[in-house]
C-alpha cells in the first residue's frame, strides 16, 4: 500500500528533516499493529496510522493514498524466516538452474475445460483403491473440517452451487494444500525408483515409464513450494508432514511391489479428490467467500514454472494451473492402471503413427478424465 505525507513547504532543511522522520515513524507504526494483530493491515489501518503519527507531529502534514501494491505477494511470514525454505545459493558463477522438466503450455481454455469425474471401479484392485483413498479423504477431513457436497463429487452438481455444510476459510484451504501437496509428491518418486531398480534388475528397457512418474513428482513438489512462498507451516504442520510422508512412502512402496496396477488406480482415485478440492475453492474464491484471495498475485516461483502470462497472474489462475496439472495425474495413473504393468510402453511419452487420431500426451489437447483404456492407446 503505497501512502504519500505531502507538506506545503519543504523548502528548508528542518522541513524536509521532519517530513523523513513522519515517513520513517507512520512505516514503523504500521509494521508494530500488523506484528502484535497478526493480520496483514488494509489501506485503512494504513491511513489510521499514518494520520496519527502526523497528528503526534507536526500539523502542516497531509496524508492520502496513493495506489495499492502487493511487493512481497501474500505471506505473514516475515522475509528471514522465508529463506529457511529458499536460501539463497552461493554460486555467484550461476546466473540461474531451470527446471529439470519444463511445463507444457496450458490454454485458458484448456484450463476451463477441466471437470470433476470419476472412474467406476470394476474389478477387486479397483474397488481395493477406492476404499483406501475413501479411508484416507474422511480422515484428512476429519482433521481439517472439510465436507463437500456429494452432489459435486459425483458430478451431479456445479461446485458453484454446492452446499457449504462445512465453511473453509482461506486459512483453512492453505493448511489443507500444504499438506496434501507435502504427500502427493511421493507415489510417483516411489514408483519411479522401484521401476528403476526394477529395470536394471531385469536388464531390459522401461519403455518410458520413469520418466513420467519422476516428472509428476517433481510437479506435485512445484505445488508445494508455491504454496510455501505464501505461507509458513508452524511447527505442529511440519511434524504432521514428517509422520504422513514416514508412513506413506512404506505404504506406497509396499502397495507398488505387491500390485503396481492397485497402486496407480489408487493414486487415480486421489487425484479425482484434488480435482474436486482444487474446483470448490475456485468456486468459492469466485463466489467472494475467501476475501484474502481475490487480489493476490502468484510468487514468482510460479510465474516462471507454468509460464503465467501478463494479467493472468492472480490467486485464482493459480489454483486453475494447478487443478489442471491434478486432472492431468488424474488421466495418467487411471491409463497406467488399465495397461500391462511389466511390457507395455508408456503412451504419455509414445510417437503414434496416425497423428488424426487423438492420442494421450503431456498437455491437455485430448484429455480423458477417467483414463485411456489399453485398447484405445496399445
Amino acid at each position: 500500500i503505497d501512502i504519500q505525507i505531502a507538506y506545503r513547504q519543504t523548502n528548508n532543511y528542518t522541513d524536509r528533516t521532519l517530513f523523513f522522520n513522519t515517513t520513517i515513524q507512520a512505516w514503523t507504526l504500521i509494521q508494530i499493529t500488523m506484528y502484535r494483530t497478526r493480520t496483514l493491515t488494509t489501506p485503512r489501518g494504513v491511513c489510521t496510522c499514518a494520520r496519527a503519527v502526523v497528528n503526534a507531529g507536526d500539523s502542516k502534514a497531509t496524508v492520502f493514498v496513493m495506489g495499492y501494491t502487493q511487493p512481497r505477494k501474500f505471506s505473514t511470514t516475515t522475509s528471514r524466516a522465508l529463506k529457511q525454505f529458499f536460501p539463497a545459493p552461493d554460486a555467484p558463477s550461476i546466473r540461474t538452474t531451470e527446471a529439470a522438466w519444463p511445463h507444457p503450455i496450458y490454454t485458458k481454455e484448456q484450463m476451463e475445460s477441466v471437470v470433476i469425474a470419476h472412474r467406476q471401479a470394476k474389478t477387486w484392485s479397483d474397488w481395493t483403491a477406492l476404499a483406501a483413498i475413501r479411508t484416507m479423504r474422511w480422515g484428512l477431513d476429519l482433521a481439517t473440517g472439510y465436507k463437500h457436497d456429494k452432489a459435486v463429487a459425483s458430478g451431479k452438481k456445479s461446485a458453484k452451487n454446492a452446499t457449504q455444510k462445512h465453511v473453509m476459510t482461506a486459512r483453512k484451504y492453505m493448511i489443507r494444500n500444504v499438506f496434501l501437496e507435502s504427500v502427493a509428491g511421493v507415489p510417483g518418486m516411489v514408483a519411479g525408483m522401484l521401476r528403476h531398480l526394477h529395470s536394471m534388475r531385469r536388464m531390459k528397457r522401461d519403455n518410458g515409464w520413469i520418466e513420467t512418474l519422476l516428472e509428476e513428482s517433481y510437479n506435485e513438489r512445484m505445488h508445494l513450494l508455491t504454496f510455501l512462498k505464501m505461507a509458513e507451516p508452524g511447527p505442529f504442520m511440519k511434524f504432521m508432514v514428517l509422520a504422513a510422508q514416514g508412513v506413506f512412502f512404506n505404504a506406497m512402496f509396499v502397495a507398488y511391489l505387491v500390485s503396481p496396477r492397485t497402486a496407480h488406480r489408487f493414486v487415480g482415485y486421489l487425484e479425482e479428490e484434488a480435482v474436486l478440492t482444487y474446483t470448490r475453492e475456485i468456486a468459492d474464491l469466485d463466489a467472494g467467500r475467501l476475501p484474502e484471495w481475490e487480489n493476490l498475485v502468484a510468487p514468482d516461483i510460479a510465474i516462471k514454472y507454468w509460464h503465467m502470462p501478463e494479467g493472468h497472474r492472480t490467486m485464482r489462475d493459480l489454483l486453475m494451473y494447478i487443478r489442471a496439472d491434478e486432472s492431468k495425474h488424474r488421466e495418467v495413473n487411471h491409463t497406467l492402471g488399465n495397461l500391462d504393468q511389466k511390457e507395455d510402453p508408456n503412451p504419455f511419452v509414445s510417437e503414434y503413427k496416425d497423428k488424426t487420431v487423438p492420442h494421450p500426451g503431456k498437455g491437455l489437447q485430448h484429455p480423458k478424465p477417467t483414463g485411456w483404456e489399453r485398447a484405445e492407446v496399445m
